[in-house]
């Protein structure tokens, strides 16, 4: 590995030279060109070298982004998504260098496209009391049970699954976390239809699938601990705070055209609310920013919880507005027949006000609902006494359940 003797913003300069001197990200093989990218240090700057990375303050990685946009390079498809910002910083955290060798190139290019398995019917919000079991069988794990709410499953090669693998011990400390191999005997993958009329989440059922324990990440019954990492990646993720879009983009844009082209009523009273609206957008914005400068290195802490609770409030209510000033137009207009999808819907293109304002309901939802959120906040963030959990140290097996 190369020693960093030069600045990090003259080795990044350097880096991203040598990348787009050696190929052109407009005509390269996707595949490749990520590949490249990825030994080169450029992937998740942050990482160690070796590792998609060159170990420097993750608020690099905009200029990668901006230089490879500016040379032509195509938008990086939904399918990544859950690999770059969830699956890479969880793996490169608590994997082995065997599984990071194996996983983390993968996952940049491409070639595996990751889901997340945590949501299970019969816990709720309530990661801990999940009831899916992984029992050892020598060099295996036999694991059962249930996922649901899992987005873009279908399309997946991997899944971070956390399983029960101690009911003996209290519910935060018998968990284990797996990467699991989406086409195994024993995955199936059924479609969930939302209001939408789109199926963008799943349901999972695993009957008997064995997993290597060399496919495992964390030691066993850390999988809280390691499930953690990829979930305030996520939060921090769908707040926005990997990527603030630039000043009046994203829904309020949408809010914005609707006002000019399409409103009804150009009323006082709405105007105050498009501006009301536009505020919340742009502070939010602003906090993203700022908490980006921030971080330093690491992964995020719990402030990924205010901005995932903001950015699910704000969605939904710049939404809503875009259909109270599109008046009864609002009704008509969209197609609801059920169809699958490749794309995440948390904001949308110009022209689909209808769709994210039935969409936009998820948002408070996906990646840990906002009561949960203020739990977060309140206790982590502003050091508040905890709600009592009169089932903390109870053996997982003794805790009654529905």
């Amino acid at each position: 590995m190369t020693d960093i003797v030069a600045s990090p913003t003259a080795l990044l300069g350097e880096r991203l030279d040598q990348l787009l001197s050696e190929m052109d990200p407009a005509t390269a093989d996707p595949v490749a060109f990520r590949g490249r990218q990825y030994d080169l240090g450029l992937a998740w700057v942050h990482f160690p070298e070796g590792w998609g990375g060159l170990g420097i303050a993750p608020n690099h990685q905009k200029e990668v982004d901006r230089r490879l946009r500016e040379a032509g390079a195509p938008p990086v498809d939904a399918r990544l998504f859950f690999g770059l910002t969830m699956a890479g910083p969880t793996v490169v955290t608590h994997g082995s260098d065997q599984l990071r060798a194996r996983l983390l190139r993968r996952m940049f290019t491409g070639e595996d496209a990751w889901c997340q398995l945590f949501s299970e019917p019969g816990a709720g919000s309530d990661l801990a009391g999940l009831s899916t079991r992984a029992v050892r069988d020598g060099d295996e794990w036999v694991i059962t049970g249930q996922k649901v709410w899992n987005t873009l499953a279908h399309l997946a090669d991997r899944g971070m699954l956390v399983a029960r693998t101690d009911p003996e011990a209290p519910k935060h400390k018998g968990l284990t976390y797996f990467a699991l191999d989406m086409h195994a005997p024993g995955v199936e993958v059924r479609p969930l239809v939302q209001i939408t009329g789109e199926a963008e989440f799943n349901e999972v059922y695993l009957t008997e699938v064995r997993v290597p324990d060399a496919d495992r990440i964390g030691e066993v019954g850390e999988g809280w601990r390691v499930a953690m990492t990829t979930l305030m990646n996520e939060r921090t993720t769908i707040g926005g705070g990997s990527g603030p879009p630039a000043k009046g983009s994203g829904a309020i844009a949408e809010a914005v055209r609707i006002w000019r082209e399409e409103a009804v009523e150009r009323t006082p009273v709405a105007k105050d609310r498009l501006m009301q609206r536009w505020i919340e957008a742009e502070v939010l914005r602003l906090t993203n920013i700022r908490a980006a400068q921030n971080r330093k290195a690491g992964n995020p802490g719990p402030e990924g919880s205010i901005a995932k609770l903001m950015f699910a409030e704000v969605n939904k209510d710049i939404y809503e507005l875009c259909v109270d000033l599109l008046g009864a137009q609002a009704l008509v207009g969209y197609d609801y027949s059920h169809q699958r999808t490749e794309s995440l819907g948390l904001v949308g293109p110009p022209g689909s006000a209808r769709k994210m304002f039935l969409r936009s309901r998820a948002n408070s939802i996906e990646g840990g609902t906002s009561e949960i959120q203020r739990n977060i906040i309140g206790e982590r963030v502003l050091g508040l006494p905890g709600e009592p959990r009169v089932d903390k140290d109870l053996p997982w097996s003794q805790v009654p359940r529905s």
